[in-house]
């Protein structure tokens, strides 16, 4: 389901377009803050919007609930991502997530920061992203 509006299921969130770890527009919404034990938010991408490469030190799970957008871990291929998609990222995998070219893309992120924050890495390229078909 392509998307011409960013939505929100948990509230669309403040719009972030100066984030350095993102090429463009987010809105993130936090859910759950440090006072949890487990983070809790959703992020919009705006289409064609991806973040950098990066890495948990205790993981991620992402679940995908509005759009249509890509994740992909260093070394495999991508895989498209569609809302009811559930991604199970490992601790230390390198990996990207972000919107399709032509969609709003949101998914709710559920992470424990409690050994560290994420390590961000380099921009994923264009010349990359827009191999996606």
């Amino acid at each position: 389901m392509k998307l011409t509006t960013p939505q929100g299921r948990f509230g669309l969130g403040e719009k972030d377009s100066a984030n350095p770890h993102f090429n463009g527009p987010v809105w993130i919404h936090e859910i759950l803050g440090f006072d949890y034990p487990m983070l809790a938010d959703t992020v919009t991408f705006a289409p064609g919007v991806r973040n950098n490469w990066h890495r948990h030190a205790a993981g991620q799970v992402l679940f995908v609930t509005d759009g249509e957008g890509w994740y992909q871990e260093q070394g495999k291929p991508a895989q498209r991502l569609i809302a009811g998609d559930v991604v199970k990222i490992p601790a230390g995998v390198w990996h990207w997530h972000g919107a399709a070219k032509d969609s709003y893309f949101t998914h709710l992120a559920l992470e424990d920061w409690s050994k560290g924050e994420p390590t961000w890495g380099d921009p994923v390229s264009d010349a990359d992203y827009d191999q996606l078909p």
